[in-house]
């Protein structure tokens, strides 16, 4: 008897998912693999590096999908392993914040509408960066909020929730601020205290904090803070609110291909949202190759853009 070509078991996607990880509340992704069993090989992560090592694994057997199913962190990994290669990314958010997702309009609220997106399979090609040789697809800092990443321990975020990093931002705002030159590969040079910087248009969730970026541009978005203390909330603060932080002297917005920041002293820096280390010295640039993408073809409007268009529109 023939075998029937519609009755074929369809490609089995390599999915890598950090079971242990905090914020995949509820055991919502192993829901979902049940309930889709047939679609994925599931590669569970055990130790930090593992999800990185496993990507580079399956990019260099030639798999054309690798899909990342978990928070930011897991991502970054997932982005590190199979950056240079020409294996896709597909995202299956499952992270507290999904800045990324937000940033590429995948559902972020439901697995299963995203894994419609993975199954039409529309691809667009975005820029990688890194600080220090560590590769980032959204953003990093330098400075106040990877120092505030740092002060936020487990049990803070266990006992307080998202007040810990509020109470960590405050810890930070007691200490003296380190003094940063900025030196962009035009020549230009600023000064301050700390130093976002953005590939994507997000930050933190679904605020829309580097108004200007595009992530296929090969361009760095950079926000610079030259005062310390609460003026440096009140500018973020500011920022967030406004869609727009060059509200104030005390911020420069600019764009660069490539800078180094000198400091100091030694800083943390953080690349979407983890930490890489301490440093004196960082070197942003661009990497030599782009990362394809598995996202909508028609990718829904952002929440904060689309507050900001009512609001203006209303003027």
């Amino acid at each position: 008897m023939s075998e029937n070509p519609s009755m074929e078991t369809p490609h089995r996607y390599p999915l890598i998912f950090n079971p242990r990880a905090r914020s995949q509340r509820g055991g919502k992704v192993l829901h979902f693999l049940r309930d889709y069993a047939n679609r994925f090989a599931v590669y569970a992560t055990n130790h930090a590096g593992e999800a990185r090592e496993l990507a580079a694994k399956f990019a260099s057997q030639g798999e054309p999908v690798v899909i990342a199913a978990g928070g930011d962190g897991t991502l970054n990994e997932v982005v590190s392993g199979l950056a240079g290669t020409n294996t896709v990314l597909g995202l299956l958010p499952a992270g507290t914040m999904n800045v990324f997702a937000r940033e590429m309009g995948i559902p972020f609220d439901s697995l299963t509408k995203a894994f419609e997106i993975v199954e039409k399979n529309h691809q667009v090609e975005v820029d990688i960066f890194e600080a220090n040789g560590a590769p980032f697809i959204q953003m990093a800092g330098v400075g106040f909020d990877a120092m505030v990443i740092e002060e936020t321990t487990w049990e803070l975020k266990k006992a307080l929730g998202p007040l810990a990093y509020l109470a960590a931002g405050m810890k930070v705002l007691g200490e003296q601020p380190p003094k940063m030159t900025i030196t962009c590969d035009n020549g230009r040079t600023e000064h301050g205290v700390a130093l976002l910087a953005g590939n994507g248009a997000l930050y933190g969730g679904q605020f829309k904090f580097f108004p200007k970026a595009d992530n296929q541009d090969g361009l760095l978005d950079v926000l610079v803070y030259k005062e310390a203390g609460h003026k440096l909330i009140l500018d973020s603060i500011g920022g967030l609110a406004l869609g727009r932080p060059e509200f104030t002297k005390s911020v420069s917005y600019f764009q660069t291909n490539a800078m180094t920041i000198e400091i100091d002293r030694q800083v943390p820096v953080e690349v979407d949202g983890e930490l890489i280390g301490r440093f004196s010295q960082v070197r942003f640039k661009e990497t030599s190759s782009r990362l394809r993408v598995i996202a909508p073809s028609n990718p829904t409007p952002k929440l904060a853009e689309t507050l900001m268009n009512m609001l203006q529109w209303h003027k």
